[in-house]
Parts: structure tokens; sequence; C-alpha cells
């Protein structure tokens, strides 16, 4: 019953291990940059518009922990990362669809419900991948720069960023059984993300508006807080967690749906 689930898995290997190589040498490169932001972080933090600032979540440039909050999470975790499990999930069932490698599978003793958990759940392999990779790199680099960074608040800020995740993945899988062709439902995912991360940010230059930023993933996921003041919001995880589900209940229930 967890043949998809293996199949699948491999599948997302090779992509996983080059997207986590180009993420730990984008994130060694940031942390490169680190002393000549440091030496700055007063001048930077009073030039950047306000709006830039609460964007990026940017606090405490000065320190390791405020650097790697707001400048190598919000660019590698919550904007590329989130991309990549978006564009990922929208190709999992429309792939199949258009392969017709679908009717085959389904032709078993498996059912719809069971496909789309299965492929949903390979996603393991990046997660994997990714916390692993990034958080050694963080861990290394910061050590040869001289700075100590927390493990714990390092770990929690990776292990909060999974529900963020999880609901790229989502909003992936549902573009994946709306969409008939692969290329729509995958730069229709992709595009959502990047917009709905740029409208949590801009929503907060107006504070009659900062309420959009509410119906945001990015908005329940802030590395900065995490690192710099070590507050684990909880609840905001849980709020996630939530949405995932949701979005994987719309996902299951479109596709037994489906005419194939």
């Amino acid at each position: 019953m967890t043949a998809i689930l293996r199949l699948e898995s491999r599948r997302l290997l090779r992509g996983t291990l080059t997207l986590t190589g180009l993420l730990v040498l984008l994130s060694a490169f940031f942390l490169l940059v680190f002393p000549s932001i440091q030496a700055e972080a007063a001048v930077i933090e009073a030039v950047y518009p306000a709006y830039m600032l609460e964007l990026l979540g940017i606090v405490e440039l000065h320190t390791i922990e405020g650097f790697v909050g707001g400048y190598v999470f919000p660019f590698v975790w919550i904007l590329l990362a989130g991309i990549y499990f978006a564009y990922v999930s929208a190709g999992t069932i429309s792939r199949d669809v258009r392969t017709r490698r679908l009717d085959l599978t389904l032709s078993g003793p498996v059912s719809r419900e069971s496909v789309v958990l299965q492929k949903i759940g390979a996603l393991w392999v990046p997660l994997v991948a990714l916390n692993v990779g990034v958080l050694a790199a963080l861990l290394v680099g910061g050590t040869l720069l001289g700075e100590s960074i927390d493990p714990v608040p390092l770990a929690m800020v990776h292990l909060l960023g999974i529900p963020y995740l999880l609901v790229c993945a989502g909003i992936g899988l549902v573009c994946s059984v709306v969409l008939d062709r692969v290329e729509t439902a995958q730069v229709t995912a992709l595009v959502l993300v990047f917009v709905l991360w740029l409208v949590d940010g801009l929503s907060q230059m107006n504070p009659d508006f900062e309420w959009v930023g509410d119906l945001t993933p990015s908005r329940y996921y802030d590395p900065s807080a995490i690192l710099v003041y070590e507050e684990y919001a909880l609840g905001d995880a849980g709020i996630l967690l939530a949405a995932f589900l949701v979005l994987l209940g719309v996902a299951v229930v479109r596709f037994v749906r489906r005419d194939i």
C-alpha cells in the first residue's frame, strides 16, 4: 500500500539534493556578507523603508540571529523553499493525469484518496533534506565566522517552518487537481506563494489593510521572533497545520469527484 510513496520519494530525491545544495550555498553566501552588514547595521536599518523592514522581518541586524532571521530565512526558506514546495506539489497529480500514468495507477487496488495522501507524503524527502542541510550550514558557517548561534532557537525556526512549507505544498496540490495542464498548475502555484508573501509585507504598510495579511501563510511564521526573541508561536504553527489539512481535504474531495 506504500508503493506510490516509495516511488514518489525516489523521484524527488535528485531535485531535493540539487535544491538543498543550492540553498546551502546561498546561505553560505549570505553569511559571508554578514561582517560587512554587521558594521553598517545601524545605517541599513535607518535607510531601509519601514515597509521593507516589516516585509523581511529585520530586527537586531547587528546580531547573527537578527541577520539570519531577517536576511537568510525570508529568501531561502519563506520564498525559495516555499515556491519549491508549491511547484513540486502542483505537478504531483496533473503530470500523471496528463501522461495517462494515473489510469494505470488507479487500475490497481488503490483508492484515489490513498494516491493523494501518498504523493503528498513523499514530501518528507525535501522536508528532511532541507532542514538538515540548511541547519548544518548555518551552524558551521556561524562557527567559522566566530559567531555563536544558539542551536535551540535555530532548530525551532526550522521545526516551526515545516507547517509553512506544508501550506505551500497544499496550495500546489489544490492547483494540481483543479488545473489540467502541468505547466499551468505549477506556474499558478508558485505565483500564488510569491503574491501571498508580497501581500503579507505590503499589507503592513497601511493599518487599514493589515487584516489582509492575516490571510497569508507567511504572517504566521516569523523567523526573527524565534531567533532573536525566542518566541515560539505554537498557536500560529497550529493555524498553519490546520490550513494545510483544509487544503489537503479540498484536494482529496476534488480529486475523488473529478473525471479523468
